[in-house]
């Protein structure tokens, strides 16, 4: 009972030092003594009735618990107050469904280069568990900033919000493969299911299969066999496993590499439906930021209808089929495809995301905001749709909610900066939040770095040029998206509806830009998108 108690007590006198209450308290305590000794010495003279004096004691406190609890519950952050992530977990830690996050495996293979297939395994399970409806799954980009090696299982489950975490490793030798995976209950650190499997590489998916029914039994109750890829060749499945981890990286040069691995992943497998979705992304992916070849919009369109020809329930299909529509500026067929792809996989962000883009381009700027919110919701981990609703929230003046946004946008960004420092997109979205939050010199330096890391960037140079545009630098504004276009793609129907550009309209240099865009293939897509 002691031992409990003082390791009860060590537990809390840490949350209070991480929840920054100490501060709080001393701050209290020295502003109250001040108050106090203010009324003592004018209260008299004033001519103030006794009373004043004890009420204000009262008053002193009486305050101290409100503060106490108010500090314990929110945050003070460089971007203002909010409402600590703890807090908010746990009120989600006590609904009764069931919630599970899946850490990337762990590659325990002697050569340590089997990362790509480690994540890609359990990358496959979080999205077959992603589509079980009574299911709530953190998101990719959530738990994968985690792993076992980031410290207590159970601690990183409270940081997500979940009830179950599913762990495991992976040592892949020559066709031999050794994968581990265990499900651990949160609020107790038990085991809810584990299983080892010793089995050669062609039986991946019986695996991975096998690991999402345990999965499904332990935390549904349900013995419904559940499979995770579409694909049962291990030759095409590898070369999928690497196109994903390519095009996740999203850079010119990496969406090149997930081109060829998805290709020949539909070389080994030409039934494989996920790899040409992920084929015809890359051409999408191109057109939208590195070169308006039309040949690539025929490329994304046949291959994303080859993609659903071959699995018309895969919501993925879908959105890539939307996609292909959305660069060729087909906006209702694209929208039809999301709507789809939404109502086969609610989870799927990237249909909320594309979907908005598609309203924006549209001049539809509600429509915009009400999509990348539901995307944030869907990935709440996503710094993208949460900027860029900012953007739009901003740009239609709706300036207080632009504020919060911006406040819970930042917050995002800096936890994925903790992690991927050299993310320019991350960098490049954020400044125009931190200018619209008061932080113009932070936002600078923000984007001096990420100009450092890649200056040929179109995507960062159209983003650079709207935000010296919103700081009021007009002639480097226009020096900077004069070089997006002249480094790739650059979307006229987005610079049209972007406020953050607004200024610009009728500026000579503007509108030749404009003309320029129009004469290139339709279907670019911009660097704010």
């Amino acid at each position: 009972m002691k031992i409990r108690l003082v390791m009860f007590g060590s537990e809390l006198f840490h949350e209070l030092k991480r929840r920054k209450v100490y501060p709080v308290i001393a701050t209290y305590a020295v502003v109250a003594w001040i108050l106090l000794q203010i009324g003592e010495v004018t209260f008299e003279p004033l001519g103030l009735p006794d009373w004043t004096m004890t009420g204000l004691v009262v008053l002193t406190i009486v305050g101290f618990p409100v503060v106490l609890i108010l500090s314990w519950m929110f945050d003070i952050t460089s971007t203002g107050i909010r409402r600590d992530s703890n807090s908010i977990r746990l009120e989600q830690e006590s609904d009764d469904s069931p919630s599970i996050a899946v850490l990337p495996f762990v590659d325990m293979s002697p050569e340590k280069d089997q990362g790509y297939f480690c994540d890609g395994v359990a990358e496959e399970i979080l999205n077959t568990l992603t589509r079980i409806p009574e299911l709530s799954v953190a998101a990719r980009m959530s738990s994968f900033r985690f792993n076992a090696d980031c410290g207590d299982i159970q601690k990183i489950g409270r940081a997500l919000g979940v009830k179950a975490i599913l762990e495991g490793s992976v040592r892949k030798f020559g066709n031999h493969l050794r994968i581990t995976a265990q499900l651990i209950k949160v609020s107790n650190g038990y085991h809810l299911w584990s299983k080892s499997f010793d089995e050669e590489v062609k039986d991946i998916f019986e695996i991975q299969d096998e690991i999402a029914t345990g999965i499904a039994k332990a935390l549904l109750n349900t013995l419904h066999p559940i499979k995770t890829t579409s694909t049962r060749d291990v030759l095409a499945y590898e070369y999928y496993l690497r196109g994903r981890h390519f095009i996740n990286r999203f850079s010119k040069t990496n969406i090149n590499s997930a081109r060829q691995m998805f290709r020949q992943a539909i070389d080994a497998d030409p039934e494989f439906a996920l790899a040409w979705a992920g084929y015809a992304d890359c051409y999408s992916f191109m057109i939208m930021y590195v070169d308006p070849n039309a040949d690539f919009c025929e490329k994304a369109n046949s291959a994303s209808k080859k993609a659903l020809d071959l699995d018309q329930d895969l919501a993925e299909a879908h959105a890539s089929r939307g996609l292909a529509f959305l660069i060729s500026d087909e906006f209702v067929r694209a929208e039809a495809e999301f709507e789809e792809a939404i109502e086969l996989n609610p989870r799927l962000f990237e249909a909320y995301y594309y979907y908005a883009r598609s309203r924006f381009h549209e001049g539809d700027m509600q429509g915009a905001i009400e999509l990348f919110g539901k995307a944030s919701e869907a990935n709440p981990d996503d710094y993208q749709s949460r900027l860029l609703r900012v953007q739009i929230l901003r740009g239609t003046g709706r300036e207080e909610e632009a504020i919060e946004e911006a406040k819970e946008g930042i917050a995002v960004v800096e936890r994925h900066l903790e992690w991927n420092p050299d993310d320019i997109r991350a960098l490049q979205l954020g400044a125009g939040s931190l200018i619209l939050l008061g932080d113009s010199e932070r936002a600078e330096e923000w984007l001096h770095r990420a100009l450092e890391i890649d200056s040929d960037d179109s995507v960062l140079l159209y983003n650079v040029a709207c935000n010296y545009a919103t700081l009021g630098k007009t002639d480097d504004a226009l020096d900077y998206l004069e070089q997006a276009f002249e480094n790739g793609t650059v979307s006229v129907a987005w610079m049209k509806n972007d406020e953050d550009l607004a200024i610009f309209r009728g500026n000579p240099r503007f509108e030749r830009l404009l003309a320029a865009g129009d004469n290139r293939p339709s279907g670019n897509e911009n660097s704010s998108c």
